[in-house]
């Protein structure tokens, strides 16, 4: 029995606004030290898949420096398996951007069947949760199946931005409803399939020549497949399983990480959450600093008289003497300069925040999050006030700010981003 796992990993993220500006979502920083995808990699690799396919499209050069040839998830092999990142190309007639999910992997066919795997799980590289594919596997073949969804319960209020399924007793799909504006039910898919890949070859070629489809796995080629009567099942997966496709969901998941008990054990040494890191030295955490309920990642250095609550800092992060962060993610190598206080913000690789910043606000009887972005290598001015919710872009300095305020929700952002 071999199994090959493809991985879509070339979503553009808009949702995540400023995260996104120069990378693809999947290569998005998450929880200090890792990349968003290295939770579907590690899922692979810890369920005994070693043979895994990336398919790459927007932005991807970031995501090609992480994986690498694999090493750091034992997919560095040349003989059998290991990771291959393959990207769009145009030139051929039957070549060109991908027009959808199920498309992505047609153009890619001919890697995905070399070898003849037995099956073809395809996966999101932009999902954060574990999962024991081996046990989906099992499921599968105990029920005969031709493709196997990956489901959860989802509140009613959100079933909307979801594949919905209609199940039999025995877990057979009837019905599947992309994203129904009023959802029949709140079993929703997770965007993880599993298909014997004599039959997935067979539906992606004849969807190709449909000039009527939009050629994606959720509107075209699970309801084909239950028009055709195939045999289709729901696997129900119990645990903790998130989307990161916004930036209040982004936040909301780095906060999970934060309760007690989390909702995600990062330290299950029987489950490792693999990842390429940098070396850099233990942290730092200087006398009369206050850390409460963080997560501090190596090189990162919290100064006298610092407060850090509830917040992510990641490799190389300096926060300065007498500077508050509360509720907040800051990512590698930003500096929080002294006396400078951040709420409620994300904040990018490389940042600075001056000397005696506000930026943010935790307002609890907000109706919204009201989350601060900054982007990459931009530096904020010494006093500045960033109203809660603004978003600011990447690569700016003092001359791109008013003198002393941003207002709330507003949005700044230099040429290249207009």
């Amino acid at each position: 029995m071999s199994v090959r796992a493809v991985i879509l990993a070339g979503g553009e993220g808009t949702r995540l606004g400023v995260l996104t500006h120069k990378r693809a979502k999947p290569a998005v920083p998450f929880a200090g030290k890792y990349r968003i995808i290295d939770f579907t990699l590690s899922n692979c690799v810890n369920s005994g898949i070693f043979d895994v396919l990336i398919l790459t499209q927007y932005r991807p050069h970031s995501l090609n420096e992480h994986i690498g040839k694999g090493r750091p998830w034992d997919l560095d092999r040349s003989f059998s398996g290991g990771v291959q990142l393959l990207q769009p190309y145009i030139g051929l007639d039957d070549s060109d951007w991908y027009a959808g999910t199920a498309d992505a992997v047609c153009q890619n066919l001919n890697f995905v069947v070399r070898s003849n795997p037995d099956y073809v799980l395809i996966l999101s590289g932009d999902h954060v949760y574990q999962m024991n594919y081996s046990e989906l596997i099992r499921f599968h073949q105990r029920h005969e199946a031709d493709a196997t969804i990956c489901t959860i319960s989802v509140p009613l209020e959100e079933a909307s931005r979801f594949g919905i399924l209609d199940v039999d007793d025995s877990g057979r799909v009837l019905n599947f409803y992309e994203k129904p504006e009023n959802p029949p039910g709140t079993l929703a898919s997770m965007g993880v399939y599993l298909f014997n890949r004599a039959v997935l070859e067979r539906l992606l070629r004849d969807d190709a020549l449909r000039s009527d489809s939009t050629h994606d796995f959720g509107r075209d080629i699970i309801p084909q497949m239950i028009k055709e009567r195939l045999q289709v099942y729901a696997y129900p997966f119990i645990g903790y399983w998130v989307d990161v496709g916004t930036i209040d969901a982004y936040w909301e998941t780095h906060m999970d990480l934060l309760g007690h008990p989390p909702s995600l054990d990062l330290g299950d040494r029987s489950w490792i959450v693999h990842t390429r890191s940098e070396e850099r030295p233990p942290a730092r955490i200087e006398a009369g600093a206050v850390v409460a309920d963080s997560l501090i990642t190596d090189g990162a250095v919290i100064a006298r008289g610092a407060r850090v609550e509830r917040s992510v800092l990641s490799p190389g992060v300096y926060v300065g003497p007498d500077a508050v962060v509360r509720e907040s993610i800051i990512l590698a190598g930003a500096y929080i300069e002294a006396g400078a206080v951040v709420e409620r913000a994300i904040v990018d690789k490389r940042c600075v925040i001056g000397h005696g910043a506000i930026v943010g606000e935790i307002r609890p009887d907000a109706e919204d999050l009201g989350i601060v972005t900054i982007g990459k290598n931009t530096h904020l001015p010494n006093g500045i006030r960033v109203g809660r919710g603004a978003r600011i872009g990447s690569d700016l300095d003092k001359t791109h700010f008013p003198e002393s305020a941003v207002p709330e929700n507003a949005y700044i952002h230099s040429a290249v981003h207009v």
